[in-house]
């Protein structure tokens, strides 16, 4: 596992293993949830939520906001493609 990004207590991973399409896990504590990337224009969307409270998931998705080129870029480095 790669973690890609650390911000405000959230660890954004890529899994080298993991399939398509372009995605992230985002772990925070006991809660997990898994954000399809939509590389390159986004935007990132919520495809499983495992604890995290809505309030959570909006701060995930501000932080999603101005870094989703990153994420993608991220992703193609692992995987070789989005």
């Amino acid at each position: 596992m790669a973690t890609v990004l650390r911000e405000r207590g959230y660890r954004v991973v890529i899994y080298p293993n993991d399939h398509r399409p372009a995605h992230v896990h985002v772990i925070k504590a006991e809660s997990e949830a898994l954000f399809g990337l939509h590389c390159p224009g986004g935007p990132p969307a919520l495809r499983e939520n495992y604890s995290f409270s809505r309030q959570d998931l909006r701060r995930i998705e501000m932080i999603f906001a101005g870094r989703l080129r990153y994420l993608c870029e991220r992703w193609r480095a692992i995987h070789g493609a989005a």
